[in-house]
């Protein structure tokens, strides 16, 4: 430990000394327009799923309201004889 810093300062991911790299600052740099893409792509297949799972709920609200319905009434039938 000749410089002065100890194992936690080099770990330390507050520690600037340390992560100011520029290889990795121009990498992440090139990769944000990917990312971008990637995100616009990830938030439309979100929306689309969005609307999808809504209506599948409103489907199966009305397919269990009309199914209750048919069974009140079949038991109304058969009480009403």
């Amino acid at each position: 430990m000749a410089s002065g810093n100890s194992w936690a300062d080099q770990w330390d991911s507050n520690n600037e000394e340390y992560n100011n790299n520029s290889e990795s600052g121009a990498r992440k740099e090139k990769g944000n327009g990917k990312m971008a893409k990637v995100k616009v792509v990830a938030l439309s297949g979100l929306e689309k799923a969005k609307v999808v799972a809504t209506v599948g709920a409103q489907k199966l609200k009305s397919g269990t309201s009309t199914g209750i319905k048919w069974i009140k009434n079949q038991y109304q039938k058969r009480t009403a004889k």
